[in-house]
């Protein structure tokens, strides 16, 4: 089987041809970065992936900067709608099976824990960019929307090696209390996606580590795993006064990928705790 993953050089990208490698040796697994497949450039995309011929697209690249979609919604929407509207287009040409990785801010937190057949209400352009990419993709045959929340990782951006940055320039941590999520570590999703390749899941699941929290509560849970003492309190989402609105409970219901799989993802503290462990002290 040959897979291509769009996005490589970011941290979902990057975990996903790791996990490949490791767990499914006799898989050609071939990574596309942004200079390689500009989304902005719909044309040149399409074009790239064709070119390789995969039996599966994974499409993880993406605008995922929730500030700048709100600033810049024109780029926005030429990244993450008509880039991925190219990508599917490739799909069709190449006979290829379609995997797209979306978000929990399709939703805007008046009814979680989310189900798959929930109906989105999207409060930002982020959201309203990704939901229509995941309706341009479900449209092909045996295609596979994934939706997932807080992603981190070891690669990209990653808000606990954020909150310790901050531990070490800031007298006082001041963290939103008033937004629920399930952070997921790349690494477990990444894993999690190639099972559902392999069992030839199709339609919607939504796949995050299990349980919930905060984002003060993830920001403590941070500094507790690596024992470090900084004060760190808790505040509103309003205080910081953000262009885009978030969902203020984002929960998804994961039982679908439990179900289909046999197990959940593991609980989303021992899965930071694993991602800490492979920062330098």
């Amino acid at each position: 089987m040959k897979i291509v993953v769009t996005g490589a050089n970011g941290g979902l990208g990057g975990a996903i041809i790791s996990a490949c490698a490791r767990l499914y040796p006799s898989w050609e697994c071939v990574g596309l970065t942004r200079a390689e497949a500009d989304l902005a450039d719909a044309v040149a995309t399409e074009k790239a992936v064709s070119s390789l011929a995969p039996d599966v697209i994974i499409h993880c690249s993406a605008m995922t900067a929730v500030e700048r979609c709100e600033t810049e919604p024109d780029l926005a929407r030429r990244i993450n709608v008509d880039g991925t509207r190219a990508v599917a287009r490739s799909a069709e040409k190449c006979g290829a099976r379609m995997v797209f990785v979306s978000t929990d801010y399709v939703f805007d937190g008046s009814g979680a824990p989310y189900q798959e057949d929930a109906t989105p209400a999207p409060l930002n352009v982020y959201g309203q960019t990704k939901l229509e990419g995941e309706r341009a993709m479900l449209v092909l045959n045996r295609s596979l929307v994934v939706r997932t929340s807080w992603l981190y990782g070891k690669n990209g951006k990653s808000f606990p090696a954020t909150v310790l940055g901050l531990a070490k320039t800031k007298k006082v941590i001041r963290m939103v209390n008033d937004q629920k999520g399930s952070p997921t570590y790349s690494a477990d999703l990444a894993e999690a996606l190639l099972k559902l390749v392999e069992m030839e899941a199709t339609g919607i699941y939504h796949v995050c580590n299990s349980g919930h929290c905060t984002w003060y509560e993830l920001a403590k849970a941070v500094l507790e795993i690596r024992g470090i003492n900084a004060p760190l309190e808790p505040t509103s989402s309003s205080e910081f006064n953000a262009p885009a609105k978030r969902p203020a409970d984002s929960r998804l219901d994961c039982s679908r990928y439990a179900e289909k799989t046999g197990s959940p993802l593991r609980p989303w503290r021992e899965a930071l705790a694993d991602y800490l462990s492979s920062l330098p002290a």
